[in-house]
């Protein structure tokens, strides 16, 4: 029977998962409310 309390205990996230998320936290990602707020300044500045 597995012993989910040791196989807890010996997890280690593989390098790769922490390279993405060192990527995505770093990624200048444009959203919708940044695209809204890029238009409002534009139609203000005509």
């Amino acid at each position: 029977m597995i012993n989910f309390e040791e196989e807890i205990a010996r997890f280690k996230p593989s390098l790769e998962v922490e390279e993405v998320e060192d990527a995505i936290v770093k990624a200048d990602l444009t959203d919708m409310t940044d695209i809204m707020m890029e238009m409002m300044k534009e139609m203000k500045e005509e």
